[in-house]
């Protein structure tokens, strides 16, 4: 069983990743950052963060962002 640690709605836990703040894998990995220098899919620089990362550095999703 899963525990949801922030307000993600349950169903979109993310994607499998490692998290750039605590450097381990896992699921619910979410986009946080994005560094945008030049163009194409290269996602050098992009931030990815786990639930208990986003909660404790009170991090954004960056779909959420406004």
């Amino acid at each position: 069983m899963t525990t949801q640690t922030d307000s993600t709605p349950p169903g979109t836990q993310g994607r499998y990743g490692l998290c750039d703040w605590c450097r381990q894998l896992g699921d619910g990995i979410w986009l946080v950052q994005v560094v945008e220098a030049g163009s194409g899919p290269c996602t050098a620089g992009n931030k990815f963060a786990c639930g208990r990362c986003r909660k404790a550095h009170g991090l954004v999703p960056f779909a959420d962002q406004p």
